[in-house]
């Protein structure tokens, strides 16, 4: 085997001379389009769970807050009956003085402040057509309402008082 050479260059293709980096000039954009589709639709994504999640936490934590502040009234105060649900109602409206006015939220119409003496219920019912003002509904094919919200958003709270 001395003295032999070995040819590397059997069987390789080669390329014709027409392939090269200035030849392929469209393919950044092509490419950079197909990405910025997939980044906005994530970006989109993102975007429009965050805010019903963080309304949906906010209700949560403000009807919590509104029992316990109602609770905090002691039962031999005058006309206990009509101090609690006032309180409540305080309470939500106090913890959601965040929210911006374009939402629309108003404790009056949205929230439910029920008391029999026995049992104090605080309940939000926010409906998804106030929410879908400020954001807006994409529909994508094959995949449907982005963000896919029920009609309502609701959170509730409640307490059992002594008697």
């Amino acid at each position: 085997m001395h003295g032999s050479t070995v040819r590397v260059d059997v069987g390789m293709r080669k390329f014709p001379r027409n392939f090269s980096p200035h030849t392929q000039k469209g393919a950044a954009a092509i490419e950079f389009a197909l990405v910025l589709v997939i980044f906005f639709a994530v970006f989109y994504g993102l975007v429009s769970y965050s805010l019903p999640l963080l309304l949906m936490q906010s209700f949560n934590n403000a009807t919590a807050e509104a029992v316990r502040q109602s609770v905090a009234i002691s039962p031999s105060t005058a006309s206990y009956q009509t101090v609690v649900p006032a309180q409540a109602r305080l309470a939500l409206s106090n913890q959601l003085a965040w929210i911006p006015p374009a939402f629309a939220f108003n404790v009056a119409s949205d929230a439910d402040v029920v008391f029999d003496g026995k049992l104090l219920r605080v309940r939000i019912r926010y409906p998804k057509s106030k929410l879908t003002q400020v954001l807006p509904v994409l529909t994508l094919p094959g995949i449907g309402d982005v963000p896919n919200l029920p009609t309502y958003l609701t959170a509730e709270a409640s307490l059992k008082l002594a008697p």
